[in-house]
């Protein structure tokens, strides 16, 4: 069977787009974990799956590459969104998009905040073109995000190995644990990601976002991302981070997030207490492989 698909990425959070809307793909999820190899297969971070949708515009389905499906990923969607627009499957400038998360609402921004040559470490900009994403609102409430505790989630002393870590858990429609951190650089972010992703006090692993506070307008973060490591960037991260220290008192509730793959703008309105975020996303290739 041969299928045709995009490379695309979000700050080098790298995707594949597979069009599904007239396409059935036996045993899928077996299929996006073999692509998913970097030797051999296609590679990815996440596989991103176009639907047809009877409650929205269209629906997204999502697989880590270890073949897990998930419910959202921020960066996804941007390239998602762009996918449509630049094959004309829309001429809307905000889609309403199905996912495992709910309707997510991905917009072209009129006045995109962010500049070229923004991008952390390098300066250099990873180009591709900007999308807004309204991506809801953040759910703190353990139980539903989730976590194995009643009530909100901030400074909890989790138990790691021989080490205790003071966590926060937000759910973007994916379940966060953010983590500050004092130097970024140096954290061991892979040996302490991989434990916390799949320890018990979270039912269904989690993503876990590294953050050290530049100022209340600056974040730097690496991220450990659900099923498949550490990654360039996580989009609901980056949304989660910004919830995290602003409840913590750390962050206005607008900043920049400095990734490894470079910038997002995160907004956590006010007015309808929704998370916006904006960022650039890219095309890379298309192509066709045979499963």
């Amino acid at each position: 069977m041969k299928i045709n698909f995009t490379k695309m990425h979000g700050l080098g959070n790298d995707f594949i787009v597979i069009d599904c809307r007239e396409l059935d793909i036996p045993n899928l999820t077996d299929v996006m974990k073999k692509l998913s190899h970097r030797q051999f297969g296609i590679g990815f971070d996440q596989a991103l799956i176009l639907y047809n949708s009877n409650i929205a515009d269209f629906k997204m389905d999502i697989y880590n590459a270890d073949g897990g499906r998930v419910e959202m990923c921020g960066n996804g969607i941007r390239c998602f969104a762009k996918y449509i627009w630049d094959r004309n499957l829309s001429v809307k400038n905000e889609l309403a998009i199905e996912t495992l998360a709910g309707i997510i609402k991905p917009k072209i921004p009129p006045n995109p905040p962010l500049e070229k040559g923004a991008g952390y470490p390098s300066k250099g900009w990873v180009g591709g073109d900007f999308v807004q994403v309204d991506m809801g609102e953040p759910i703190l409430e353990g139980r539903k995000i989730p976590v194995n505790l009643d009530g909100k989630v901030i400074d909890y002393a989790l138990h790691v190995g021989d080490e205790i870590f003071l966590i926060t858990s937000v759910s973007m429609g994916n379940p966060h644990c953010v983590i500050f951190v004092q130097d970024i650089d140096k954290f061991p972010v892979k040996k302490i990601g991989a434990m916390i992703e799949k320890h018990p006090f979270f039912p269904k692993r989690t993503n876990v976002e590294f953050i050290q506070v530049i100022n209340k307008k600056e974040l730097k973060m690496r991220v450990w991302e659900r099923g498949s490591g550490e990654t360039l960037a996580c989009g609901t991260g980056a949304c989660a981070s910004l919830v995290a220290a602003n409840i913590k008192g750390l962050a206005d509730r607008e900043a920049v997030i400095h990734l490894l793959g470079g910038d997002l703008q995160i907004n956590w309105s006010k007015e309808d207490n929704h998370v916006y975020m904006t960022g650039p996303a890219a095309e890379v290739f298309e192509g066709v492989v045979e499963v």
